[in-house]
């Protein structure tokens, strides 16, 4: 059976309320996963994630083996890339042990005096989490981010998908992007 096609909005990820850690992580591991592709390209195979995953468990991923990601390997619709599965498995395992500090990890989140220290601190922490993809996470999870506009500019290349997916934001009232141009809060 096809797989069903998502219309031109759902393909582009929007801004959430995360509700427990689980949620987190598969924002993250969109990240990883979607970079360098289009929306559609994961949109239309994000169910087999969530069924190789877990459900995005993130205990249960925490606890996976190198079995797990040759499993993972060999699933239908998931990219075969086993740097991208193990780095999942490891973001699982760093957002329980953040998860497990006082305030949990949406304390983390807000335990830093703006987004340029966050930021640095989740590219050292995360695997697979560039500048890109901390500013599309934190973006996607509604935590202050600095202006896309004024981001961007900091970046090299054009992204038009980024830009798409905050023009989607904005006009459903749901951008965290925040006035200041450092994103401090």
């Amino acid at each position: 059976m096809p797989e069903k096609e998502p219309s031109r909005s759902a393909e582009i990820p929007e801004v959430i309320r995360p509700r427990r850690l689980d949620d987190y992580l598969e924002v993250m591991t969109r990240a990883v996963f979607q970079t360098g592709l289009r929306w559609r390209q994961i949109a239309v195979r994000w169910d087999a994630y969530r069924e190789s995953f877990a459900g995005f468990d993130v205990p249960a991923i925490a606890a996976f083996t190198e079995s797990d990601v040759a499993r993972i390997l060999e699933s239908p619709g998931v990219l075969k890339s086993a740097r991208k599965i193990s780095a999942t498995i490891k973001n699982a395992r760093t957002l329980l042990e953040l998860d497990r500090r006082d305030g949990g990890f949406r304390g983390y989140l807000r335990s830093f005096d703006g987004y340029p220290a966050l930021a640095k601190d989740m590219r050292k922490r995360f695997a697979f989490m560039g500048e890109m993809n901390v500013w599309y996470f934190l973006f996607r999870v509604g935590e202050p981010v600095p202006r896309f506009e004024e981001w961007e500019k900091t970046i090299p290349g054009e992204h038009p998908r980024m830009r798409e997916m905050v023009m989607l934001a904005r006009e459903q009232g749901r951008s965290p992007e925040s006035a200041d141009p450092c994103g401090i809060r």
